[in-house]
């Protein structure tokens, strides 16, 4: 498991190529596990604040209380309008909820408006990131932590 810290130092250019992803649209496709372990997929908004990937819940939330339950989570990027620019960015791993002064200073840096009230704030940990783009092929990079970015061409 690692930090987008992590991903960044180890992966620059692929955490670069993801990050635009993420930044090229407002709205994600999160997929997380419901109570009976069958699969939920929302809509969230993803943002990168001080070296961390974080998403935000309304308080009380579906995906909110999955994530509590069971962190495991995978996250898609908007693929936008058919021509795939920029490629289609996936990552999972496990979220972990943030709380009381840590909660506070990244919601203090938080790049977009930050709704008054309750809220939760997830910080999405990685077991891998992958990154499909297509030219006269079809690339997949994948990194997992310490190993590296492995291309796979087809």
């Amino acid at each position: 498991m690692a930090t987008w810290e992590q991903f960044r130092t180890e992966a620059p250019d692929l955490a670069d190529a993801i990050a635009a992803r993420w930044a090229a649209h407002k709205h994600h496709v999160l997929a997380t596990l419901r109570r009976d372990g069958s699969p939920r997929v929302s809509g969230t908004e993803v943002e990168i604040v001080d070296g961390r990937l974080v998403i935000g819940s309304m308080y009380g939330a579906v995906k909110a209380r999955d994530l509590q339950r069971d962190g495991r989570y995978a996250l898609h990027s908007n693929p936008g309008h058919h021509d795939m620019v920029g490629g289609d960015a996936k990552v999972a791993g496990r979220a972990r909820e943030l709380h009381g002064a840590t909660k506070d200073a990244i919601l203090a840096a938080y790049p977009s408006e930050v709704p008054e009230g309750p809220m939760h704030l997830f910080e999405l940990d990685l077991d891998e990131a992958v990154l499909v783009t297509v030219d006269e092929k079809l690339h997949v990079d994948v990194w997992r932590p310490g190993a590296g970015v492995v291309r796979h061409d087809r």
